[in-house]
C-alpha cells in the first residue's frame, strides 16, 4: 500500500515527517515531469530531466519505505536520523542524470545534519543547517559549478533558510520562496536558457521538492506547482538539440562506485579530461559518477583503475535527442548481456542493454522495458542464454501490438550475442540484418568456466565441489581442478574444429594474467586465430569464450 502523507505539527521534524515529505515530493514530480522534460535545455537537450528526477526519487522512497517495512509493535519505527540516511541512500544509489545525481548529493547533505541525535537543537534551525549543508555540498559535487541552474535555486534555498526564525514549517516555507524567486531569475544568469525563453528544468524539480518539503511540515498545499501550474513563465519547449549541435560529448555515462576518498580524487581529474558536465557525489566508500564524454568505455575503466564499478549506464545523446522530438529510429538493437562490463561495451555499439543478474528469474517487463525505450521500428533482441528466450519471445508479442516490428535471435551466449552485434547493419534490410546477425551468432560456438558447488554427476564425469567444470555449447565437457589448465582444454577442443577468431570475457575476479597466458597459447596452437579480450564486468560468469 502506498504511504498516504501525514502533514506534522508545524515544529515536528521526525521519520513520519521525512516519509510525508518523500511521498509528496514524488507525487509533486510525477505531476510535473513531463513539463520539466519540455524545457530541458541543458546542459544537454535531452528532454529527460523531469524524469530523472522522477526516478530518482522514486529510487529514494522505495529505500525510505522499506525502512518502515518491518515495523511491528515489538519494532520501533525508524528514527529520524535512520529515516533520512535511508531516504539519502536510496538517492545515491537511483540517481538519474546530471539532476538526478544533484538531488541525490542534496539528500545527502540533508542527511549529513539531519541524521545525526539533534540533541537540544530546535528542528527550525536544523533544517536551515541540513539545507545549507545540502547546497554547499551539491556545488562541491559539480566539477564546474554554472550559475542559473539547480546549483543557484538550492544556494538561493539555502541563504532563505538561513536568514529565517520560528518552526521548522517557517524555515521550509523560507527556502521554498527563495527557490521559486531564484528559478525566475535563471533565464537571465544562463545562455541557453535565456535563448529559449525558460527557466532552468533541474531548478524546477528542486522547487517541487522543496515545496513538498513546506507542505509536509505545514500541512498547506504549495500555491502552484513550478510547470504545470505555471508559478513560473514556461513558453513552448525549444528546439531540443542546443548542447549537441554545439559539438558536446557523445555519450551520457553513469555508475555506481565503490571506492576510497583517495581513489575518487584521482578518478575526478582523469574524467574532467575526458568530458564536461562531471559529477561525483557520496562518500563512505559508495560513489554515483556521472559524466558526460566521447569515449564511454575510458569512462568505464577510468571507474575500474579506482575501484569497482557496477550499475553502468550508458546513453547516447543522439537518441535522446531524438526521443524527445518524438521521432523513432528504423532499427535498434536490445541485448540481455551477463555483466555489468558487457553491458557497457554493449551499450557503447548502440544496443540498448537488459542486465542478467545469477539466481533472478527472466523479466519479461524489463525486456518489454528495454524494447521501448530503444524507441524503434524495428527491434532486433539479442536474449542471450536460453533461460530468457521464452521473456524476449513475450515481450517481443507485447511490442508487435504496439506495431513495433521485433525479431528474436536465438542467442544462448553472451558471446553469440557479441558477434552478431558486430555485423548489425541498419542500412540493410530488416530481414538481410536479422539474417546476418542470426548467421553470425549460429557460426559462434561457446564456452564457459564455473566452479562447481557441490558433487555431481556430468557428462564429463563426477565432479566434486570447488572443481573447475568447462562447458563447450552449453554441454560439461572438461572437469579440472584450476581455471588456466581447464580454460586451456577447453581452447583446445573448441578449436579443434576450426576458428578464426577467439573472444574472451573474464569475469570480475579472473586476474588479466589468464588472458595473456590464453592469448599466447591460442597464438602458439594457431598462428591464424586473432584474439580479442573484455572484461565482463560484475554478475559476468568466471570466463566465457567464444570461437568464430
Amino acid at each position: 500500500m502506498p504511504h498516504e502523507p501525514q502533514p506534522q505539527p508545524a515544529d515536528e521534524l521526525d521519520a513520519e515527517a521525512v516519509r510525508t515529505w518523500s511521498s509528496l515530493a514524488l507525487a509533486a514530480l510525477d505531476r510535473a515531469r513531463e513539463d520539466i522534460d519540455a524545457i530541458n535545455v541543458y546542459p544537454v537537450a535531452d528532454a529527460d530531466t523531469g524524469t530523472n528526477l522522477y526516478l530518482t526519487a522514486e529510487s529514494a522512497d522505495r529505500e525510505l519505505a522499506a525502512a518502515f517495512e518491518d515495523v511491528t509493535r515489538d519494532t520501533p519505527a525508524p528514527s529520524l536520523p535512520e529515516a533520512v540516511r535511508a531516504y539519502a541512500h536510496g538517492a545515491l544509489i537511483g540517481a538519474r542524470g546530471n539532476s538526478g545525481t544533484i538531488l541525490a548529493q542534496l539528500l545527502r547533505g540533508v542527511a549529513d545534519v539531519l541524521g545525526t541525535e539533534p540533541g537540544d537543537r530546535s528542528p527550525g534551525p536544523m533544517l536551515a543547517q541540513a539545507l545549507t549543508r545540502a547546497a554547499e555540498e551539491a556545488y562541491q559535487a559539480v566539477a564546474h559549478p554554472v550559475e542559473g541552474t539547480m546549483l543557484t535555486v538550492a544556494g538561493a534555498a539555502a541563504r532563505a533558510a538561513g536568514a529565517a526564525a520560528g518552526t521548522a514549517a517557517d524555515v521550509a516555507r523560507a527556502a521554498y520562496d527563495g527557490a521559486r524567486a531564484a528559478l525566475a531569475e535563471t533565464p537571465g544568469q544562463l545562455a541557453a536558457l535565456g535563448r529559449a525563453g525558460v527557466v532552468d528544468a533541474g531548478g524546477c524539480g528542486l522547487v517541487a521538492v522543496l515545496g513538498a518539503l513546506w507542505q509536509a511540515l505545514s500541512g498547506q498545499e504549495p500555491a502552484a506547482e513550478p510547470v504545470r501550474g505555471r508559478a513560473v513563465p514556461v513558453p513552448q519547449p525549444p528546439r531540443p538539440c542546443d548542447a549537441q549541435d554545439r559539438g558536446g560529448p557523445a555519450y551520457e555515462v553513469i555508475y555506481l562506485l565503490e571506492a576510497s576518498e583517495a581513489a575518487v580524487a584521482t578518478l575526478r581529474a582523469r574524467l574532467d579530461g575526458l568530458g564536461d558536465s562531471l559529477v561525483v557525489v557520496g562518500g563512505d566508500g559508495l560513489w554515483n559518477v556521472h559524466v558526460h564524454v566521447d569515449d564511454p568505455g575510458a569512462a568505464v575503466e577510468a571507474g575500474v583503475v579506482a575501484g569497482r564499478p557496477y550499475r553502468i549506464r550508458i546513453t547516447h545523446f543522439g537518441d535522446e535527442r531524438r526521443r524527445a522530438r518524438g521521432e523513432r529510429a528504423q532499427r535498434a538493437v536490445v541485448a540481455v548481456v551477463p555483466g555489468e562490463g558487457l553491458a557497457a561495451l554493449c551499450g557503447e555499439a548502440g544496443a540498448t542493454t537488459v542486465l542478467a543478474r545469477p539466481g533472478e528469474a527472466p523479466a519479461v517487463a524489463e525486456l518489454a522495458d528495454a524494447i521501448r525505450r530503444a524507441h524503434a521500428r524495428e527491434v532486433v533482441v539479442l536474449p542471450g542464454g536460453t533461460e530468457w528466450r521464452a521473456a524476449a519471445a513475450e515481450a517481443a508479442e507485447a511490442a508487435r501490438g504496439d506495431g513495433v516490428r521485433v525479431a528474436v535471435i536465438p542467442t544462448r551466449s553472451a558471446v553469440q550475442g557479441l558477434a552478431a552485434l558486430a555485423v548489425h547493419d541498419p542500412d540493410a534490410t530488416f530481414d538481410e540484418d536479422v539474417v546476418a546477425m542470426t548467421a553470425a551468432a549460429g557460426a559462434t560456438r561457446y564456452g564457459e568456466l564455473a566452479v562447481a558447488e557441490r558433487q555431481s554427476f556430468t557428462s564429463a564425469g563426477i565432479c566434486q565441489a570447488g572443481d573447475v567444470l568447462g562447458l563447450i555449447d552449453g554441454d560439461i565437457a572438461v572437469i579440472g581442478s584450476g581455471l588456466p589448465e581447464t580454460a586451456e582444454a577447453v581452447l583446445a577442443r573448441m578449436l579443434g574444429s576450426g576458428g578464426e577468431l577467439v573472444t574472451l570475457v573474464l569475469g570480475p575476479e579472473v586476474p588479466d594474467a589468464l588472458a595473456a597466458r590464453l592469448e599466447a597459447y591460442v597464438q602458439q596452437g594457431h598462428l591464424a586465430v586473432d584474439t580479442v579480450t573484455y572484461r565482463g564486468g560484475r554478475y559476468s560468469a568466471p570466463l566465457l569464450i567464444g570461437v568464430e
